[in-house]
């Protein structure tokens, strides 16, 4: 997917009117002295049609990045230096909106602000559950069904490979929006599921819940498991050798969040040993996945260019928390999607 969701926001089609927003918790209610002052709003780095609609659509005013400015819609995931000049060489900036739903190329700029009630920052954390989340589907369905091997087998296979989903058991690392909505699409598989967040506090359709120090306990019952967390640093190479040595021979591994909760080099060793059976990837690290990386040629991986989430699908998303959270600038509703300045998401 583009860093820059206006670089393919014009091309977003009307048929995506299907997909909503999906969070793991309502919105939550500001702390005093802690809202931001509404004012006029700059769509950075540049006007972009759909988005400053989106703005005006929710009763804000859109104008040119000034003194009197005290939001701003961010549209760049790319060096994030820009939007720390930016905020300090304008004080009066109370609200930040991100594109993404993943902040982590934002880290340098939120620990500035950890310690600080202002600026208020929001993602598009929820936005894009739908979409990844059926992309994450996708996924374990292929590698089950072996998918990887058939696209690329030149002759009838007289072995008799692949599984159903029904009545697996399923480990979800995460609890977001994404997972929501996987519960919500697995359901009718009848799986056994597993959620691994950082409190035990049950989800609908979640068998269940257990805190993330017991991933290594759940791990070895796991048919399928799918990574959905954010990247912190403490969840950084949250699987590694450990974990794939714990997995089952036959288990799966899929995963829609960021490249870097897996130890690449770790999950190479474990595909060329047959340690577990698959993994199908929409996200790496590197990433870009390099030319001529053995994931490329690995029979078992299955890897998809970062695109759970298409600038067709994410575009119309984006442009609906933003009139969602102008309209809690102006002070009529709650803001979607706050990020958490000091836990990094």
């Amino acid at each position: 997917m583009s860093s820059n969701p206006a670089h393919h926001v014009e091309t977003a089609s009307a048929g995506i009117a299907q997909h909503r927003s999906v969070t793991a918790r309502p919105a939550a209610e500001m702390a005093p002295g802690t809202r931001p002052t509404p004012g006029p709003i700059a769509v950075l780095p540049s006007e972009v049609d759909r988005f400053v609609t989106a703005v005006r659509s929710g009763g804000g005013e859109v104008a040119p990045l000034d003194e009197a400015t005290r939001g701003i819609v961010w549209l760049s995931s790319e060096d994030p230096r820009h939007l720390v000049d930016l905020l300090d060489a304008h004080p009066g900036i109370e609200w930040v909106q991100l594109p993404w739903a993943g902040v982590d190329a934002y880290g340098s700029v939120l620990e500035r602000y950890a310690d600080r009630p202002k600026p208020l920052f929001t993602s598009a954390k929820g936005a894009y559950s739908q979409p990844v989340a059926e992309h994450a589907l996708a996924l374990a369905l292929a590698l089950l069904r072996v998918l990887p091997a058939r696209v690329t087998a030149r002759s009838w296979s007289t072995v008799p490979e692949g599984r159903s989903l029904y009545g697996l058991t399923v480990v979800v690392v995460g609890a977001g929006g994404i997972a929501v909505e996987l519960l919500r699409l697995l359901a009718p598989f009848d799986t056994r599921v597993t959620v691994v967040r950082r409190s035990d506090e049950p989800m609908d359709g979640a068998e269940r819940t257990v805190t993330a120090d017991r991933l290594d306990e759940v791990l070895p019952d796991a048919d399928v498991v799918v990574v959905a967390a954010a990247l912190t640093g403490g969840t950084r190479g949250l699987f590694g050798r450990a974990q794939f040595a714990v997995m089952r021979e036959d288990a799966v591994l899929v995963n829609i969040a960021r490249g870097g909760l897996i130890d690449t080099d770790a999950l190479v060793e474990a595909l060329a040993s047959q340690r577990i059976a698959g993994a199908a990837l929409d996200v790496t690290d590197p990433e870009p996945l390099p030319d001529g990386h053995p994931l490329w040629t690995e029979p078992r991986a299955l890897i998809t260019p970062h695109s759970a989430d298409t600038p067709d699908m994410t575009a119309p998303l984006l442009a609906e928390r933003i009139r969602e959270n102008v309209e809690a600038f102006l002070g009529h509703g709650r803001f979607a999607g706050v990020v958490d300045t000091a836990a990094g998401y």
